[in-house]
């Protein structure tokens, strides 16, 4: 926006300030917009206010954000006292560039936008109860089901929650149930108990002597298999004592693989049996619970809203200090100038259905990739300074261009094991710096570089990132994980701490390191980073496909795996220098074209610091020290006449990673 030269006494004119006021997202008509002072209006509300209220001071708030959002203006703010409020705000106009409107949480109050509502009047389910669920489950007599609630256990209550059972999420005392499975998997979602697939297993067929129940007993169960890079979902076709056989196997690798193959079977009543369980009869629209007392003596509720703040069509607003439970926040293609500080945000995104009917790789893989977690889309907006945790896809999905994630706690995430990450970067030009990103089913952060319409592209910023924990539910991964045959325009990952990898599985490890550029990613630039306990290293580059060119590699600590065949031309354009750690898979690499120099022999001690407990600084008498070719914005900094090799150089200011809190 252009201001007009103040006249003698500093204020804008009217024709400017009502300039500044109507320059809004497309979409919402400027004539609606009332004259306020350049102050801009607060607003207040709280669970006791009433919408009727002015809202203008504490003693008359208003009851809900939403009524905040139908009057604000640019310039306004909306200050939100302390409680919990069930709704999906959508704002019926944008903010400025100069006169943003702000949602925040009023100083020291405790604020959550919830997707959940609460639901009430179980009753305890009784032995005639079982003889009528099974006229239509006969499988329900004489089950774990019928022993609970003869045990007293087992409650229900009517509820509609929708037809979809594989949206269904419920919660006891701000906790996430589960839905009645076998095996049971626990409480943890990122550490389930887990069952393979048995000797005799094929195509889509899961043998397994501990499938005991009995003959038909599984036919119409939904079924989540896990193997390699692949989780999926389908149903089961048919049951036997010792086997059941899905509708499809399992997409990409088309095949039940005996002893890796994890698999989990749900949608069977009879498995109600376990605390923190429940089961949902669609037809019946009935809730069951297994509870050690009733559970109307506890706060039970249910998911009901996707999204807390629908910033689809909105710019230039920002969202201070709120609290997000059961839902989450996203933004459209047209957002600008959002952004989202100090979220607290837990349970983000819910689903168990993976596949999805589909019965191709790609669309199965990625589920959970684009739409799940917080979404940022559009341009320029930002997530700052939040703790997310707790989603069945990503903590952050970052859409469009020029989007930025920094400074976020984010764990707990991905526990349906897809793409889905910590953060999803798609898009280009995104920045993702300073965040700490824990316990993840698959990658820390899932890098895909494509084009946004109409923009011109650049390349990513990854770096000081702090990532552990990942690999949890699939493999062929890595803390920071990117593929495939994209040319990355000079997309830098730098400076991340990539350590201690927590595969849950006992399948196959092949694949887990710190940063993995797959099946033909060039013209990235990998530096400075430093990992541990990785199998394949701190980096990894596959250059099957298309191949991979045009890659440096300079300076990162950790070893590395180079994964080519012997075929001329397939990594040329590609450096790797100055690294600390044994570099493996040599041959092919350098068949195709690769470059290497002035890495330290893996036979030489570099002199860590105190490598046992990850300090990788070098000591006074490191052979790393004054080696390493001048790379100038690589591995500048250090005190010697020539830069040190690996990560850190000598004498030079430490440099961390993770969250800055």
């Amino acid at each position: 926006m252009r201001r007009r030269p103040p006249s003698r006494t500093g204020l804008w004119s009217a024709a400017a300030l009502l300039a500044s006021l109507t320059m809004v997202a497309a979409g919402h008509p400027a004539a609606a917009h009332p004259v306020r002072p350049l102050a801009g209006q607060t607003y207040y509300v709280s669970p006791a206010g009433q919408d009727t209220a002015d809202g203008k001071t504490t003693g008359t708030p208003f009851r809900h954000i939403q009524k905040c959002a139908d009057v604000l203006v640019p310039g306004d703010t909306c200050l939100i006292l302390s409680g919990t409020y069930e709704e999906t705000v959508v704002p019926a106009r944008s903010g400025t560039a100069a006169l943003p409107i702000t949602y925040r949480a009023a100083p020291g109050a405790d604020v959550t936008v919830s997707g959940a509502s609460r639901i009430g009047g179980f009753e305890p389910v009784t032995a005639a109860d079982v003889t009528a669920i099974a006229q239509a489950d006969p499988f329900a007599a004489n089950s774990q089901f019928s022993d609970a609630v003869a045990a007293g256990h087992i409650y229900s209550t009517d509820v509609d929650l929708g037809a979809d059972v594989s949206t269904v999420q419920v919660f006891t005392d701000k906790t996430m149930d589960i839905e009645a499975q076998w095996p049971y998997p626990g409480l943890d979602l990122l550490d389930p108990a887990l069952q393979y697939a048995g000797a005799g297993s094929a195509d889509a067929t899961v043998a397994d002597a501990d499938l005991t129940r009995p003959a038909g007993y599984w036919d119409g169960a939904r079924a989540l298999t896990g193997y390699w890079y692949i989780s999926a979902t389908t149903t089961v076709k048919s049951s036997a004592v010792g086997s059941v056989t899905l509708d499809a196997a399992p997409p990409c690798v088309h095949k039940v693989v005996p002893a890796e193959t994890r698999y989990a079977l749900s949608g069977k009543i009879g498995e109600l049996a376990h605390p923190g369980e429940w089961f949902y009869d669609a037809t019946a629209k009935r809730l069951y619970l297994y509870g050690t007392d009733d559970p109307d003596s506890h706060v039970v509720e249910a998911k009901r809203r996707t999204l807390g703040f629908d910033l689809t069509n909105t710019g230039h607003t920002t969202i201070d200090g709120i609290g997000l439970f059961a839902t989450t926040v996203k933004t459209g293609p047209a957002s600008t100038g959002v952004t989202l500080d100090g979220i607290k945000g837990r349970y983000l995104s819910h689903y168990t259905d993976i596949t999805r009917g589909a019965t191709d790789c790609g669309s199965t893989v990625t589920r959970g990739v684009g739409d799940t977690g917080i979404i940022l889309d559009g341009t320029h907006n930002s997530v700052v300074n939040s703790d997310l945790s707790l989603s069945a896809g990503n903590g952050i999905a970052l859409r469009g261009q020029n989007n930025t994630a920094t400074d976020n706690v984010i764990h707990d995430v991905d526990y349906m094991g897809t793409y889905a990450a910590g953060i999803a970067v798609q898009g280009n030009s995104q920045t993702v710096t300073h965040n700490t990103i824990s316990r993840v089913g698959r990658s820390g952060i899932n890098l895909q570089w494509n084009e946004v319409a109409g923009l011109t592209p650049g390349k990513d910023v990854i770096a000081y990132n702090d990532i552990s924990g990942y690999a949890r539910m699939s493999l062929d991964v890595a803390a920071i994980y990117t593929c495939c045959s994209a040319w990355m325009m000079g997309t830098a990952i730098d400076h991340n701490v990539l350590h201690d990898p927590a595969p849950a599985t006992t399948s196959t490890t092949f694949g887990i390191s710190g940063i993995y550029a797959d099946n033909g990613q060039s013209d990235l630039v990998i530096a400075n980073n430093v990992g541990w306990g990785n199998r394949e290293g701190t980096v990894m580059l596959n250059g099957l496909g298309t191949g991979s060119h045009d890659n440096g590699v300079y300076n990162n600590t950790g070893g590395m795996t180079l994964f080519y065949v012997k075929e001329p031309g397939q990594s040329t354009g590609t450096k790797i220098y100055n690294n600390l750690g044994t570099i493996r898979g040599l041959a092919g690499a350098t068949d195709g074209g690769l470059v290497l120099s002035d890495n330290l022999d893996p036979a030489v001690d570099p002199l860590f610091v105190d490598s046992a407990n990850h300090d990788f600084r070098l000591t006074a008498g490191s052979p790393a020290r004054n080696q390493a070719i001048a790379l100038p914005g690589i591995n500048d900094g250090s005190v010697d006449p020539a830069p040190s090799l690996g990560a850190y150089q000598y004498g030079a200011p430490n440099w961390t990673a993770g969250a800055r809190r």
